[in-house]
């Protein structure tokens, strides 16, 4: 009994192991939704730890599945869940918990990708962006196939303060393959840097928490996975729209072996291609030699400043694309081979 003026804590009562749950609803992991089921509700918990303080928080899970995370973040004393999940099959097996938790659980059927998530939490719990995070966490052990692009997606939400951050500096843990958060938390100079690195922490603090071994999963995938916490910046390192700094970022990674001229070059019609690559190099005061993966956040954020103000000048640089220019080249040299041979034919 809880002692007198203190609420409970919210403890969940006995039920089917996930393990249960699986056998009783016959779920069995998808490959080509490269889904891997994590059983051990020790590791789910070490999970919700590192997600921060949870107890009345509203929560966003992604990718439920079989439920062991939801079991973890439900008794980390949430005070509401939203579960989103696109698979069918584990729709009743969250249902069951949703029914030992009431008045907990929102559960949709739906695609994260494309679900509003600027609605998915009450209005009041919004705070400034320049505040302490709100009560509000997204966490999630995504299929592999859908975590590159949907932490991309959300890291353009979070440049434009809007989808879940329109409620301010909303965190979020998810899984990803080991090499892929790696990628997330590289340093300059390491061998993991790469364009995720700069689009992520120009954003977010991103840490790195701590790995879960493959054999920990069902089915056990061929890769280690990793734990990962965003926090939104109050201040971008880059302050320019996503869409510029991920361009510059793209063409400079593009030829990661090379010098970063190399990539850089690609910014830039090839008529005038030369020189203003020079000129964008110089004014950045980046030195061309470099490899893009030794390039620091302040050498990037040169570059994206530099690059705006060449746009400005001549807008017709921004929707400039190199690999279009290539296809039509391409298409021009095919058509004259063509025309020529069909000369030589009616020689």
């Amino acid at each position: 009994m809880a002692a007198p003026g203190k609420v409970a804590a919210f403890r969940l009562p006995p039920l089917p192991t996930i393990g249960d749950i699986i056998k009783l609803y016959r779920l069995k992991a998808q490959k080509q939704l490269s889904q891997n089921f994590l059983l051990d509700l020790r590791l789910t918990d070490k999970i919700v730890k590192h997600a921060g303080n949870l107890k009345n928080a509203h929560v966003c899970e992604v990718g439920p599945g079989p439920g062991g995370i939801t079991r973890s973040i439900l008794s980390a004393g949430v005070e509401q869940l939203l579960l989103i999940e696109k698979d069918a099959r584990f729709i009743p097996g969250l249902q069951l918990l949703s029914e030992a938790a009431p008045g907990k659980v929102h559960i949709v059927h739906g695609d994260i990708l494309t679900y509003k998530m600027e609605k998915a939490f009450p209005k009041h719990l919004k705070k400034s962006w320049e505040d302490e995070p709100p009560g509000i966490h997204i966490i999630g052990n995504l299929p592999f196939s859908v975590s590159t692009p949907l932490i991309i997606k959300w890291l353009e939400n979070v440049s434009k303060k809007d989808g879940p951050f329109i409620y301010g500096r909303t965190q979020m843990t998810l899984t990803f393959q080991k090499e892929v958060a790696e990628r997330l938390t590289a340093n300059p100079g390491g061998k993991q840097r790469s364009r995720l690195s700069i689009m992520s922490q120009h954003l977010c603090t991103v840490e790195n928490c701590f790995v879960i071994p493959g054999e920990a999963f069902v089915p056990k995938p061929e890769v280690d996975v990793a734990v990962v916490h965003f926090t939104p910046l109050v201040q971008p390192k880059i302050e320019q729209p996503f869409e510029l700094v991920e361009k510059v970022v793209r063409s400079v990674f593009q030829f990661r072996r090379k010098y970063c001229f190399r990539g850089l070059e690609t910014l830039f019609p090839e008529s005038g291609r030369l020189k203003r690559t020079e000129q964008l190099m110089m004014t950045a005061n980046v030195d061309p030699t470099l490899r893009p993966f030794q390039l620091s956040m302040s050498q990037f954020r040169n570059l994206c400043n530099t690059y705006r103000k060449m746009c400005d000048e001549d807008p017709s640089l921004f929707v400039y694309n190199y690999r279009e220019e290539l296809k039509e080249k391409k298409t021009r040299r095919l058509l004259k081979s063509t025309e020529e041979t069909e000369k030589e034919n009616e020689l």
